[in-house]
């Protein structure tokens, strides 16, 4: 048996145990182009049908336990979204904004697991958002599955978890979101 492979599979799972604890991006956190502002608000719930109140009727979310208009919880990630680049996307790989030096992914597009699947994200909302508030994102890579055999071909489940803070550092949320890299059917090793 021929040494090589080995190696490059020992390789791959010690890049791949680095991941854990790795920022996503830059490391820097992204902070909210815009701070949350009724027109978002009213955007977001037009888009989804939601017609709460609380959201868009300052009059009626005055009388709540707010005391005032608040974000719906699920636009918690909307915030720190930063404008997108739509000028060269197809060479950034389909990417809305430049990306800051090499994506931890890499190591897997290296290793022939190119493709990309999102799988499921959850959220952890420890308040709402009221108007006025900058909000700021931090991401790291939680955890990376051993490889899985699925139908479109082996793969890792990458989890990274964003945090979410307002202007005093206050958590007001938490995100993760697991994708599957893997290796489509029909890919050359």
């Amino acid at each position: 048996m021929n040494a090589e492979p080995n190696d490059a599979s020992a390789n791959f799972a010690h890049a791949v145990a680095a991941l854990v604890g790795r920022p996503v991006g830059s490391g820097k956190a992204s902070v909210a182009p815009d701070p949350v502002n009724q027109p978002m608000i009213r955007h977001w719930a037009a888009a989804f049908e939601d017609t709460n109140p609380v959201y868009t009727d300052p009059e009626f979310a005055a009388g709540t336990r707010f005391g005032g208009i608040v974000a719906p919880p699920l636009m918690l990630q909307t915030w720190t979204m930063a404008t997108p680049m739509i000028t060269g996307i197809a060479e950034r790989g389909g990417a809305p904004v430049p990306s800051e030096g090499t994506s931890p992914m890499t190591v897997f597009d290296e290793a022939g697991f190119v493709g990309t699947l999102a799988s499921n994200s959850e959220f952890e909302i420890m308040r709402y958002l009221r108007i006025g508030e900058t909000i700021s994102a931090t991401t790291i890579i939680e955890s990376v599955s051993e490889q899985k055999k699925t139908r479109i071909g082996p793969g890792h489940f990458v989890t990274w978890v964003t945090t979410y803070v307002d202007d005093s550092g206050e958590t007001v949320g938490i995100q993760r979101f697991r994708i599957l890299k893997f290796k489509p059917e029909g890919v050359p090793s």
